[in-house]
């Protein structure tokens, strides 16, 4: 089977990208999980470049990587300097990888505007550097950067400098699509051209400002590349690089060609997931094969299809890259959506009864009215059950009444009055808290947490609120999504109102409910605890 060489550069390009800044600590930890999925290179940086990447392959050179080659970056040496004298070759020198990637100037424009050298000086310097490298012991990755621009505009003079590289022993050249702006039929055209003038293996890098990035790396190995260099999630700068959560289950899953092998691509989502965290940006949903959304279904034909035969609306099976079916529940579902939902959560429902479809017609209702159930499954939970099974509340609220007071330029506090009953037993109870549903919040978990121990468990982790309609002001309707946990599981849940506080009551109700229910079963009549 063919084999596919996988770069990454998510800790070099990928750092490019906007709002994206690793820490030492980060890179070290993501080495270790590209290293556990078996990607063949990793970029630790550019070791000239600053002083954070010159830490880092220090640490670097501790860690035993059991399959992974590390790679420092950097540059042709500096017109000014010899190879042998230039500081930034010998930064690489010194970072002690056995991999040294080097990028060189391929398009006349750069070389003579941005460089500032003729067009023979540039070949000599990329002769030289790669070959001072190489008499250093140095696995050489040459980087064609901007080759595709640079063919358009002098393709014998793009072609010469892939031959300097060559002549100099570069191990692999790499046609870099430096502005991400070339389609791939030029991709195609260029790569083949390219393959024909020079024998040493060929690599691709490609970026995304056309949204080609991963085609055309695709296209590139279908026309003999060895090795794909690109990104976890495709980050990077502008519109990021080629991402690899797509290049490779492209390749092993479409094409048949091997790169991590199967049963490291069932880790793929959750290294996606691992990166994006340490990246400190949300996981984008709509990714393909990684994305929360990528097997997800709402539609009604489509569910029903699916509970047939999964490859009825799935390209491929989502346990292959790690991935999972979900299937979502709104207006636009039938009755194969709840009772697919129903099933997935263990709920029980008869599917030749009439329950189901008296889900569907409330939820349509509700959704009419602002509720959305695709990120409150908690809410849809009680929601079947209320309806299905009548289900007993637990607790009844007699009422609340909540106090803001600001006093001079102190900031703001706000007291909640709460009064409900479990069963026969009667709870009056205060609380504070920063603002009226920090202060219910608070009062509702006092008041329920001497008959239902368990409430101590809950933490929120996260408070949304979405203006439905803005343009009826202060007096539009908004909708509060509540995510909590009990360090166990972790359910989010939903309030709809054109007041913010009485939204937030019903999520934060919902919240409560959905953990009591998971102890002790819905409709419990007796009180776990009782008031002392």
């Amino acid at each position: 089977m063919q084999k596919i060489l996988i770069y990454d550069t998510t800790l070099r390009d990928g750092s490019q990208g906007e709002n994206i800044s690793f820490s030492l600590e980060d890179k070290l930890h993501i080495v270790k999980k590209l290293d556990d999925v078996r990607l063949d290179y990793i970029e630790g940086g550019w070791p000239s470049s600053n002083s954070k990447d010159c830490a880092f392959f220090q640490h670097a050179q501790k860690l035993k990587l059991k399959h992974a080659k590390l790679a420092a970056f950097g540059s042709t040496h500096h017109p000014r300097h010899t190879a042998a004298h230039d500081r930034n070759l010998q930064a690489l020198i010194e970072a002690n990888t056995p991999v040294v990637t080097i990028f060189g100037k391929t398009w006349d424009l750069h070389v003579q505007v941005a460089l500032g050298v003729s067009l023979e000086e540039n070949l000599d310097l990329i002769r030289e550097s790669v070959a001072f490298l190489k008499s250093r012991g140095k696995e050489v990755i040459y980087d064609a950067e901007h080759f595709f621009d640079g063919f358009e505009a002098d393709s014998a003079y793009a072609l010469a400098t892939l031959k300097a590289a060559e002549e100099a022993g570069a191990d692999i050249i790499v046609l870099c699509d430096t502005n991400g702006g070339t389609l791939t039929t030029d991709i195609r055209d260029h790569f083949e051209a390219a393959s024909k003038q020079v024998k040493t293996p060929l690599g691709i890098h490609t970026h995304n400002d056309c949204d080609m990035a991963v085609a055309n790396s695709i296209a590139a190995v279908q026309l003999g590349a060895v090795q794909v260099q690109g990104t976890i999630n495709g980050y990077g700068e502008r519109c990021g690089n080629a991402n690899l959560c797509s290049v490779i289950p492209n390749l092993e899953l479409k094409l048949g060609i091997r790169t991590i092998g199967k049963k490291n691509l069932q880790q793929l989502t959750e290294v996606s997931h691992y990166v994006s965290e340490l990246a400190n940006l949300p996981p984008r949903q709509d990714l393909p094969y990684v994305g929360k959304s990528a097997f997800a279904h709402k539609g009604g034909i489509h569910v029903s299809a699916v509970m047939k035969t999964s490859s009825a609306y799935e390209h491929v099976d989502p346990a292959a890259v790690g991935n999972e079916r979900r299937v979502l529940v709104s207006e636009l579902s039938g009755k194969s959506n709840v009772i697919y939902k129903a099933v997935e959560r263990g709920l029980s429902i008869d599917e030749s009864a009439p329950d189901a479809k008296v889900v569907v017609e409330k939820l349509k209702v509700m959704e009419h009215d602002g509720y959305q159930f695709e990120g409150a499954e908690g809410s849809f939970e009680l929601l079947f059950d209320r309806l299905v099974h009548h289900a007993k509340e637990f607790f009844e609220l007699d009422g609340f009444r909540l106090i803001t007071e600001k006093k001079g330029g102190n900031e703001s506090y706000s007291e909640a009055v709460i009064k409900l009953r479990v069963d026969a037993k009667e709870e009056h109870t205060a609380a504070e808290g920063v603002g009226p549903v920090s202060a219910l919040d608070r009062a509702l978990r006092k008041s329920l947490t001497t008959f239902f121990p368990c409430i101590q468990d809950i933490r929120l982790t996260d408070y949304k609120v979405r203006v439905l309609n803005p343009k009826g002001a202060t007096d539009a309707k908004v909708r509060v999504l509540i995510e909590s946990t009990d360090g166990h599981d972790t359910w989010g849940t939903i309030g709809v109102s054109e007041n913010l506080i009485e939204a937030s009551w019903q999520a934060l109700v919902d919240s409560i409910t959905y953990k009591l229910k998971k102890e002790y079963g819905y409709g419990r009549t007796t009180v776990p605890v009782s008031k002392p």
